[in-house]
């Protein structure tokens, strides 16, 4: 179960015990946060719903808490609720939850995280006359699609030549000179980054876009004379290399496994009868002690990562802001990488379960860069 998913769940306990009659509640809210549980909190995830109901509700919010503690223990994928504090509910999900998440991503595909939250929504989109604010624009409509969105892109000029053919835009962007002036008769104001200071064409499809969706649009991008080479360069001090060195990596894993005759399933990431899994500065996740057979550490955090993913693109579509997915996307490959040396057996060693299981976390992170990626009109290459 994602944060998206519990947070859905949680809403319609609430929506349920309003329905029912057991809870009075004029307004319900729109959503319900859920996040990791602070000091004093235990378990997966942590929610203060019950205290923003307590007072429209006229209860008191342990009192709130202890209904709708009830009503999710019922809950599939639930494996225990605690009311901790002033009444907040802390809620554990049950032992596969990660083999689900795990699934889920796999099943979806690139298209995970995709949702129909803004279905039928129709969303203007404005861009100034230039290069970076049409590109962003791009972006902010991909993104936006893959919520449910019908965004239509409206430009201060035509897009020129150029930035049709080497950044990928869309070449009938309809031209609107009050786009440009924030004087447009749409729903949003006009994506109007800050320029960038130089061309950016020289660079190319993939290295331009990243150049200028990576930092905020308020943000200068770093182009022109030597910082323009800093995109190109492979090497782990661009960002761009990171992602995409990480998801080649893990396909070159899923040909390598085939190669020695095993296939990815999702699973307990530590041989059975290890502890959690753990890494050695950079070197591969080795099982430590005696515990459950859980993923912790690197692994726990590139699995919270993974199920972050929806939310974050809701959020990027929100706020109109690429740079959100695109930094997302550069912790989830770095949260991947002391993973696959673990990935294959070594030497002797024989395809095991956690092999299998890794292998299938591994092709989930690669699944998860490629599908971002391709939402910023950056190829996600399989050899680099």
């Amino acid at each position: 179960m994602t944060p998206v998913e519990l947070s859905r769940t949680v809403l319609h306990a609430v929506c349920r015990a309003v329905d029912e009659g057991e809870l009075a509640v004029a307004v319900l809210p729109e959503r319900v946060v859920v996040a990791p549980p602070g000091p004093g909190g235990c378990g997966d995830y942590a929610t203060n719903v019950a205290l923003q109901l307590a007072r429209p509700a006229g209860q008191p919010a342990p009192a709130v808490a202890e209904l709708l503690r009830t009503r999710l223990l019922r809950t599939d994928g639930i494996s225990d609720v605690v009311v901790t504090g002033p009444g907040f509910l802390n809620i554990s999900l049950d032992g596969d939850a990660d083999g689900r998440l795990v699934r889920d991503i796999l099943r979806a595909g690139p298209r995970y995280g995709h949702s129909d939250t803004l279905a039928g929504q129709a969303v203007e989109l404005h861009a100034a006359h230039d290069a970076r604010a049409v590109v962003l624009m791009d972006a902010v409509a991909r993104v936006l699609r893959s919520q449910g969105a019908r965004p239509r892109l409206t430009c201060a000029g035509p897009p020129e030549d150029a930035w049709v053919r080497i950044f990928g835009v869309p070449s009938d962007i309809p031209s609107d000179i009050s786009a440009g002036t924030g004087t447009g008769t749409g729903t949003d104001a006009p994506l109007r980054p800050v320029p960038a200071p130089a061309d950016p064409t020289p660079l190319g499809r993939d290295a331009a876009r990243w150049a200028l969706l990576h930092p905020a649009p308020h943000d200068r991008p770093h182009i022109g004379d030597s910082q323009s080479e800093q995109h190109l360069a492979q090497r782990e001090t661009n960002p761009l290399f990171r992602v995409r060195y990480a998801h080649a990596r893990t396909r070159a894993l899923l040909r390598n496994a085939a190669d020695l005759g095993f296939t990815p399933e999702p699973g307990p990431l530590a041989p059975e009868g290890d502890g959690p899994l753990t890494s050695e500065g950079d070197g591969p996740l080795t099982p430590e002690g005696d515990g459950p057979l859980t993923a912790d550490g690197d692994a726990q955090g590139l699995i919270q990562l993974l199920a972050d993913h929806p939310r974050v693109l809701a959020a990027t579509a929100a706020h109109r802001a690429p740079d959100r997915l695109a930094r997302h996307l550069v912790a989830v490959a770095d949260a991947l990488a002391p993973l696959l040396p673990s990935v294959l057996p070594l030497g002797d060693e024989k395809p095991s379960a956690a092999h299998r299981a890794r292998l299938a976390l591994a092709e989930a992170a690669g699944t998860v860069l490629a599908g971002g990626l391709s939402l910023l009109g950056i190829d996600a290459p399989e050899h680099l």
